[in-house]
């Protein structure tokens, strides 16, 4: 059986109190349509990286969960009861960036193979 490290569940469970916040007590606008897809801690909980998409700009959704930081973070202590509340990071998520330009260089790869055995 794995164990996931201290860091990967906490992990989640940020993960799930950021989309609590974002749905509730964040009233910023430029929240509108922003997700929180995945967040990666530290094992000793200094810091802790946030992905994030957006239907819209996800750089103004950044900026707005930066400003909002402080609160975030006092909110993520009280729901969580932890004394230690990690340093966070806010990141785009481009994994399905990256994802579709795989799938195009696979597709090309395919197709030219096709066309030297024709």
């Amino acid at each position: 059986m794995t164990h996931r490290h201290r860091g990967e569940r906490l992990g989640e469970l940020f993960r799930r109190e950021f989309t609590r916040l974002l749905m509730g007590p964040l009233k910023d606008p430029r929240l509108e349509g922003v997700t929180v897809t995945e967040v990666r801690a530290t094992r000793d909980l200094s810091f802790a990286t946030v992905y994030v998409r957006s239907e819209d700009d996800v750089e103004e959704g950044i900026e707005a969960l930066e400003r909002a930081v402080g609160f975030i973070r006092r909110e993520l202590g009280r729901s969580l009861r932890l004394r230690k509340i990690p340093e966070f990071r806010f990141l785009p998520d481009e994994t399905p960036e990256h994802a579709s330009r795989i799938e195009a260089l696979l597709r090309q790869v395919r197709e030219s193979d096709g066309q030297r055995e024709g």
